[in-house]
């Protein structure tokens, strides 16, 4: 079962578009909150986050982190994905395509 994700963003932040590239990669599922635009939506991030407005903050089943800096790694992680074990499948990161950066 896919996780319910939740992805707190600006639009200038390429970490987040990055991340948000990986989640449509593995067909994931996700509601983007520009906390831009939400009102309250920054509140909400840096209350989860110690205090500092980090980017992108996601929120999986109710629990939060941040990906910033973007790491596809730990992004497979946190989101429960199999990542290098090779008995199971495997959830490919590839590179960001240009234009994402």
């Amino acid at each position: 079962m896919k996780p319910n994700v939740r992805i707190y963003t600006t639009p200038w932040c390429s970490d987040c578009r990055r991340a948000k590239y990986f989640l449509r990669l593995h067909d994931i599922p996700f509601e983007e909150i520009n906390i831009e635009e939400v009102p309250g939506a920054a509140e909400r991030v840096i209350a989860v986050n110690g205090g500092l407005r980090k980017v992108p903050t996601f929120e999986v089943s109710g629990r939060f982190f941040h990906c910033s800096p973007y790491d596809p790694q730990k992004l497979a992680e946190e989101l429960g994905l199999e990542v290098g074990q090779r008995s199971s499948p495997r959830v490919s990161i590839p590179p960001v395509p240009e234009g994402l950066s």
